[in-house]
């Protein structure tokens, strides 16, 4: 790796869950995936609603990157959406990690 070269992990953010009812029409199985650091892929033709998203973005950036061993974020995964009616867990998972550069990000 050059000087200014790291790595982050491409992640998956999945509901698992959904003990209310579907306000926002996600069903359990609905993804996002956000990779090279910061580009947000959805399947085609679907949606993820933005409360649900909004409710793990502040976890993003920390699942990415490498975490000590007994960092709470290293073994917690599930993510509740903030609307009470839907009850939505979602679990975001590590893919293959990617190598970036600083110069090409900032």
């Amino acid at each position: 790796m050059s000087s200014d070269s790291f790595q982050l992990y491409d992640l998956r953010v999945t509901v698992v869950e959904i003990r209310g009812r579907s306000v926002c029409g996600l069903s359990v199985g609905d993804w996002f995936e956000v990779r090279n650091s910061s580009r947000l892929l959805l399947p085609p033709d679907r949606h993820f609603c933005v409360y649900a998203l909004a409710s793990v973005l502040p976890l993003l950036a920390a699942k990415q990157r490498e975490l000590a061993e007994n960092d709470w974020l290293a073994s917690d995964s599930l993510v509740a959406c903030p609307d009470p009616e839907e009850q939505l867990i979602m679990k975001i998972e590590r893919l293959a990690p990617v190598d970036l550069r600083k110069s090409e990000l900032t």
